[in-house]
Formats: structure tokens, C-alpha cells, sequence
């Protein structure tokens, strides 16, 4: 760090901090942190963002379009499940996924965005 991007004397708003922390109180900011860490990881962000592009897929297709095995998507799934990403249904002996909402597609796209936007603005 630099001068330039710290504040050189410490000194803050008492009535925003205050306010600020007492909203930290009152979310589950921990539940939020571990979702967004779950995605964070390179192929559980390919799965989420495959089915930001189509409603619902079996684990097998997931498997392809991630370029792993079965069972290693499998367990990422399971992980974007605990956290609440994804949802899953039976038909027969395929498990198909989906995401949870529409929130999370929100958030990749959101993401995606903001992606775009640093690469071009540098």
C-alpha cells in the first residue's frame, strides 16, 4: 500500500460506523460469505454459469461441459447445494440441476458485468 490509496490520518464517521455495524448484526453475513466462496472456485463458477444458461442439466452434461468426471462434478454439486446455488430432481436414475433462483443468475451476470467493465476500463 501506498499513501496515496490509505487515509493518512485516522479519523472516522462515528454515526455511519455505527449504523453500519449494527446492519452487520442483523444479516447472516457468514451464510453470504460461504455462498459466494462456493462459487468462487473456478469449475463450481462453470457449473453456475452453465445453468445461468439453461434452465436445468443432468450431472452427466455438467460433467462434459466442465470437462471432469462424474463424480468430480458430483461433489461440486453437492458443495453449490449446501450453500443453497443449485437445486436438484430425480427422474428415473438422472439427477438433474438447476439454480436455486433467479438471484443467482443475477449474480453471475452482475459479476460477468462488472468483469467486462475492469477489462475495458482497466
Amino acid at each position: 500500500m501506498s499513501k496515496r490509496d490509505t487515509c493518512e490520518i485516522y479519523c472516522y464517521d462515528e454515526e455511519k460506523v455505527n449504523r453500519i455495524q449494527g446492519d452487520l448484526k442483523t444479516i447472516d453475513i457468514v451464510s453470504l460469505a460461504q455462498m459466494l466462496k462456493a462459487i468462487a472456485d473456478e469449475n463450481r463458477a462453470k457449473i453456475t454459469y452453465a445453468l445461468c444458461q439453461d434452465d436445468e442439466l443432468c450431472v452427466c452434461d455438467i460433467a462434459n461441459i466442465v470437462g471432469v468426471t462424474v463424480a468430480n462434478a458430483s461433489h461440486h454439486l453437492r458443495t453449490l447445494y449446501k450453500q443453497g446455488v443449485v437445486k436438484f430432481r430425480k427422474e428415473g436414475k438422472l439427477a438433474f440441476y438447476s439454480l436455486d433462483d433467479e438471484h443467482i443468475k443475477q449474480i453471475m451476470m452482475i459479476a460477468l458485468a462488472h468483469q467486462e467493465e475492469v477489462k475495458v476500463n482497466g
